[in-house]
C-alpha cells in the first residue's frame, strides 16, 4: 500500500481560542505552538481580551503563541503590539497585512520587527504581499509570515505555487523568517504544506486528531467504513 509523503518535519501549531482545548493540546508533544485571533476569541465567548491571554500564558510558557492586535489605526496598533510583547518571551504579535481600510501595514511591520518585537504577519493572500512582508522583516526579530492557503483554495485556486515560492523566499532572505500555512481545511494540507517547504502549519483540534490516520491501510479503512454503515443502519432500525 502506497504511503503518504508526509515526514512529520513541519511544525504543527494549534489554532483556536478555547482555553480547555488549548491547555490540553499544550501537553500533546505533536503541538509545537499556538495561534489565535479576535474572531476565534469572540466565537469562544471571550469578554476580556487581556485577561484571557494572560490566563493562557500562565500555563503555556514555552511554546510560541500568537496574539493579534485589534486596533485599526497604525499608531494604536503599535501601542498594542508593544504591550502584547511584554506578556511573555514566547509571544508573537499578530499584525494584519492591511487595516480594514486596505492601507498597508508594512511600515509598522518594519518598525516593530526592528524594535525587537516578534511578529506573526497575518492575512496574506498574494505574492506581492509576501514579498513586501519578507523585505520588511529582513534583519529584524524572529517572525512568521502567515499565508492563508486554505482560503486561497476556497476560491478555486491552487495555493501550492504561491506557498512554494514563498517558502523559498523566506529561506533565502533570512533564517529567522518562517512561513506558515494558515487556514488548513483537512489533514492532507499537512502533506501539502510540508511538500511546499513551509516551516509551520496551523491546524484545528479535529485535524490534529487525524494524525492517527496517517498511512492507515486503505483496505482496512474500507472495511471499517462498511462496518460503520452496518452498525448505524441497525441502530437506526431501518427496514424496507
Amino acid at each position: 500500500m502506497e504511503n503518504s509523503s508526509y515526514q512529520g518535519k513541519i511544525k504543527i501549531y494549534a489554532d483556536g481560542a478555547d482555553k480547555a482545548s488549548m491547555l490540553a493540546l499544550s501537553k500533546n508533544p505533536v503541538v509545537q505552538g499556538f495561534t489565535t485571533n479576535p474572531s476565534l476569541m469572540k466565537k469562544s465567548g471571550v469578554k476580556d481580551y487581556q485577561a484571557f491571554c494572560l490566563e493562557i500564558l500562565n500555563e503555556i510558557i514555552k511554546q510560541p503563541i500568537s496574539f493579534e492586535v485589534f486596533a485599526d489605526d497604525f499608531k494604536e496598533m503599535h501601542r498594542q503590539a508593544l504591550l502584547i510583547k511584554e506578556w511573555g518571551s514566547n509571544v508573537y504579535v499578530k499584525i494584519p497585512i492591511t487595516n480594514s481600510k486596505g492601507e498597508s501595514s508594512l511600515e509598522l511591520i518594519r518598525t516593530l520587527s526592528h524594535q525587537g518585537v516578534k511578529l506573526n504577519v497575518t492575512a496574506l493572500f498574494t505574492w506581492d504581499q509576501v514579498q513586501g512582508t519578507v523585505e520588511a522583516l529582513r534583519g529584524g526579530a524572529p517572525s512568521i509570515v502567515s499565508v492563508f492557503a486554505g482560503r486561497i483554495a476556497d476560491t478555486g485556486r491552487d495555493p501550492m505555487p504561491l506557498m512554494e515560492k514563498s517558502a523559498q523566499l523566506c529561506r533565502k532572505t533570512d533564517p529567522k523568517i518562517e512561513l506558515l500555512w494558515a487556514s488548513s481545511r483537512e489533514f492532507f494540507n499537512l502533506v501539502q504544506a510540508e511538500m511546499a517547504g513551509c516551516h509551520i502549519i496551523t491546524c484545528t483540534t479535529d485535524i490534529i486528531n487525524k494524525l492517527s490516520m496517517l498511512n492507515k491501510d486503505l483496505k482496512k479503512l474500507s472495511l471499517e467504513t462498511v462496518q460503520a454503515f452496518k452498525t448505524d443502519s441497525e441502530l437506526a432500525g431501518f427496514k424496507l
